[in-house]
């Protein structure tokens, strides 16, 4: 470096001497010359370039890469590279996995780096001040197989995946089962951003929607997106799950729902806490945590009352007929009460079905009238 610096050397030279690329000896260049700006020439050493060119690979490692990139749509180097970690313990770099693939002819084409935005998107200072909420449909197990929808969230501070999941369709009971997950996991977030989907918006002044009116008891607001590229970060979330997701579920031999989400789960719990963000500069779960030591997170405790599990039911007055019937999901059951009895019935994400005596927010604990388990598989998974 010293010898280029006086130009008694080409880049070149330098370069076929040390059995470099021409680029690899300007960007050690580069670094050198900071060095000598900052007076430290003599204590500059050069970092690792690229990954082990020289690693010694075990063979459950190899197999499992082979598995992946050797289905449809084959799994990219990143994703390997994670999973080695996440599965093996086996911590390696995706240029070394890469090179590997393109030694044992099973490497493929790197996807087009997208064109970055223009201008970088702002994000919320505290952990827990917003939370962006969309879904995506794809094919998640095969071209030839439905679409399916994804629910995501991402908290908008640290990045962290606060949910992730399948679901059979887009409906009420599976945003109820979702939220519900996510804030019995991490916390009550102070609003979500959200599109003008009828599940969040309606047109009327000063009306909310159903899911609206469930948030606003728990004090969470909605703030609505104007466009997709307003919600960059949720648009990119979605991209890094079709990316991933449908060359892990071919590699898994995994087709449907049932056995989809768990490994789902382990996913975003792993790249929450070890993959590295570029945006951020560190793992999501290091952001988050460095967040809340600078007291710059405002996440709340999920409330402790006794009517959490009504509240993320779907909830409908219904009165006590004539003969003792009341209709549950597609039944009639005789519930033995006077004629007009008026009661709230809770249809929960599970399938199963209860009959209070009151409703939210009539102050007391819930009434319990009767409770109806799910006779059959029910949509949720």
């Amino acid at each position: 470096m010293a010898g280029l610096r006086k130009e008694d050397v080409q880049t070149s030279q330098v370069a076929e001497e040390l059995g470099v690329s021409p680029r690899r000896i300007q960007q050690l260049y580069g670094a050198y010359l900071q060095a000598c700006a900052e007076k430290r020439e003599d204590e500059w050493t050069p970092g690792r370039s690229g990954g082990g060119h020289n690693l010694t690979i075990p063979e459950e490692v190899t197999a499992l890469w082979r598995k992946m990139l050797t289905v449809k749509p084959a799994a990219s180097y990143s994703f390997v590279a994670s999973e080695s970690d996440r599965r093996c313990h086996f911590i390696v770099d995706r240029a070394t996995v890469r090179r590997w693939a393109l030694r044992q002819e099973v490497g493929h084409s790197l996807d087009p780096k997208p064109e970055r935005a223009s201008v970088r998107r702002w994000q919320c200072e505290s952990v827990g001040a917003l939370w962006q909420l969309d879904v995506t449909t794809h094919r998640w197990f095969g071209e030839d197989r439905e679409s399916l929808p994804l629910f995501d969230m991402v908290d908008d501070c640290s990045r962290v995946i606060t949910g992730a999941r399948l679901y059979p369709r887009e409906c009420l009971l599976a945003y109820l089962d979702f939220l519900s997950r996510a804030f019995d996991e991490y916390g009550i977030p102070l609003a979500l951003y959200v599109d003008y989907h009828s599940f969040f918006f309606t047109r009327l002044p000063d009306l909310l929607t159903y899911l609206g009116e469930t948030l606003r008891y728990l004090d969470v607001s909605f703030k609505y997106a104007p466009t997709p590229e307003a919600k960059g970060k949720i648009e990119r979330l979605h991209q890094f799950w079709q990316k991933r997701l449908p060359s892990y579920f071919a590699a898994e031999k995994i087709d449907r729902l049932a056995a989809a989400n768990p490994p789902l789960r382990d996913l975003r719990l792993h790249h929450n806490e070890n993959e590295f963000h570029r945006e951020i500069g560190m793992p999501p779960h290091q952001a988050w945590r460095q967040a809340k030591k600078e007291k710059r997170f405002v996440l709340r405790p999920r409330p402790a009352t006794p009517w959490w599990p009504y509240l993320w039911s779907v909830r409908n007055p219904i009165k006590v007929s004539i003969d003792g019937i009341v209709l549950v999901g597609d039944q009639r059951v005789n519930v033995r009460l006077p004629y007009g009895t008026r009661l709230i019935r809770c249809e929960h994400p599970d399938g199963s079905f209860t009959l209070l005596a009151n409703d939210l927010g009539s102050g007391g604990k819930p009434i319990v009238v009767r409770r109806y388990e799910a006779s059959a598989p029910t949509w949720r998974i």
